[in-house]
């Protein structure tokens, strides 16, 4: 299961990436393209093993499923591929040009509460 070990780089780029204020992590976002070859729901079940012991333990990963688009180049227009990942146009039936998106796998944002964020 690969998606461990991405949990674990996940855990470590986003405590890089904490400010010293931050006293508690919300959340994690991370866009996951869908042909990034990443299982989400496996990725947040392995996300909470990760994290115990660290700055980010009982935070939660919220995975942002990205499509995979394409470009046609006879319709010269941006095709998503279907569930069956068929590489040709649904329009014209052409082999499908540059691959625009699918393949990501980032983390996009971290949510933390810092100090002055708790009740007084």
């Amino acid at each position: 299961m690969h998606e461990l070990s991405i949990a674990h780089s996940l855990v470590e780029l986003a405590q890089q990436h904490l400010p010293p204020e931050a006293t508690r992590v919300v959340a994690v976002d991370v866009r996951i393209g869908a042909l990034a070859g990443v299982v989400g729901d496996a990725l947040e079940f392995c996300y909470a093993i990760a994290t115990e012991g660290t700055r980010l333990q009982g935070s939660i990963l919220r995975v942002h499923d990205v499509p995979g688009a394409w470009h046609c180049v006879v319709c010269d227009a941006e095709r998503t591929l279907d569930a069956t990942f068929v590489l040709r146009c649904q329009v014209c039936g052409a082999p499908a040009g540059d691959l625009l998106a699918g393949r990501e796998l980032e983390l996009t944002s971290i949510e933390y509460d810092t100090a002055e964020d708790a009740p007084r």
